[in-house]
């Protein structure tokens, strides 16, 4: 989690004037955690999809790289030989993939296991106390808490495009939560997962993240943890394990985004393109799944919009990670910059593990469509907030889908 004690000026109305101090005095005083990973891209990045060969496991910790991904190992300056045998665990920052078009994923089968997806953590930074002072735009005051309510089982009958975005950092095995959506290059047909952009690179300092896979409909059945000890994969992740094989977030996350802070959370999105881990039938993840969400990039401004709708696997306290939960409140606006765009923010419980959610909203037509995604919120918990998707966001998107636009 990234964290910042931010003091902003809380605002009412649409005009630009700066609020009272009473009103700037009770604004933001909590503490905003995010859990930092991120996607590679912008507007315009191009480039071409990582090979989704498999590497297959040797049991040992040691992986068998096929040889297009060996090749692309070689030209990112990785020595292929140390890669194989258990290198992809070492961080050094000379190995550690950082630009736009740098993101390589081998497949590695049957790493992410029952007891691996457990207890994957959220990449929790703790509490720091930056603060961010002074006049940032337009604030409304803090919303009061909403309780996240626990989704009715089987999730892929009541919540189909949500699931678990799972990877590798530095601090270990990791997780985040991600939405299927609609790719426009492939109608009916998707294998794209929306999610946060500090759930595939870590921004700023750092770069791409390891291992990612998604699985959705996760603990399809809302067992509880205890009866999960001793769950099959199947049980765990009925409509497979997927993992990524291209992935694209925004260049200002990669430029700005960090450990603490709020620095780059309006633009904390990322879209990655998924492939089974298993190969199979030929079937996409929006026809495994059932269905997949349509993409608003033109959402309406936050007085307009009457709720939104927050989806997530919570793992902090006193949430366990395992089971599905929602938040639902009308939005009010976070400014965490005059020249940034303005935020989302909502009340909800919901902690880290939900950071790369999918934020829904029933549009003028009657039919959901995905806002917005999880980004930061208060370590203490109480409300979540999440960029509002505009061009750079549509960018991001367009890029992935055009990748695999002929395939």
């Amino acid at each position: 989690m990234r964290s910042i004690r931010p003091s902003f000026t809380a605002q009412r109305g649409r005009g630009p004037r700066r609020s009272s101090p009473a009103l700037a005095a009770v604004a933001l005083a909590s503490t905003l955690a995010l859990t930092a990973t991120a996607c590679n891209g912008d507007d315009n990045a191009g480039g071409t999809p990582s090979a989704s060969a498999t590497a297959v496991s040797t049991g040992d910790g040691k992986i068998r790289i096929p040889d297009d991904l060996k090749q692309k190992l070689k030209d990112h300056g990785i020595d292929v030989d140390k890669w194989k045998n258990g290198a992809w665990k070492n961080w050094n920052k000379k190995d550690w993939l950082r630009e736009a078009n740098d993101f390589i994923n081998p497949i590695i089968k049957g790493l992410w296991d029952p007891s691996r997806m457990r207890h994957a953590n959220d990449p929790n930074k703790g509490v720091n106390d930056n603060d961010i002072s002074g006049d940032q735009g337009v604030t409304d005051p803090t919303p009061q808490p909403v309780k996240a309510q626990a989704v009715a089982s089987p999730y892929h009958t009541n919540a189909p495009a949500s699931g678990k975005v799972f990877f590798d950092s530095p601090e270990g095995h990791m997780v985040c939560s991600g939405t299927v959506v609609e790719d426009p290059a492939h109608p009916g047909k998707s294998n794209l997962v929306w999610t946060a952009g500090h759930c595939v690179h870590a921004g700023k300092k750092g770069g791409w993240y390891r291992n990612m896979a998604f699985v959705p409909s996760y603990n399809n059945s809302a067992k509880p943890a205890d009866q999960l000890q001793k769950a099959t994969r199947s049980e765990i992740a009925p409509y497979g394990v997927w993992w990524a094989d291209a992935a694209q977030t925004s260049q200002q996350w990669i430029d700005q985004g960090g450990e603490t802070g709020g620095n780059g959370a309006s633009y904390d999105y990322a879209v990655i393109h998924v492939t089974p881990e298993q190969g199979g039938s030929g079937k996409s993840l929006e026809e495994t799944v059932g269905g997949a969400l349509p993409v608003n990039f033109n959402a309406p401004a936050v007085p307009k919009v009457s709720s939104i709708t927050a989806s997530g696997y919570p793992e902090a306290a006193p949430f366990d990670g395992q089971s599905l939960y929602q938040c639902k409140d009308k939005p009010g606006r976070l400014s965490l910059a005059q020249a940034e765009p303005t935020m989302y923010r909502i009340g909800c419980t919901m902690t880290a593990g939900s950071s790369g959610g999918g934020w829904v909203e029933t549009g003028t037509d009657g039919k959901p469509a995905l806002v917005s995604n999880t980004s930061i919120g208060p370590v203490t918990s109480g409300w979540l907030a999440g960029p509002r998707l505009g061009p750079v966001a549509k960018g991001v998107y367009e890029s992935v889908s055009k990748k695999f636009a002929g395939q």
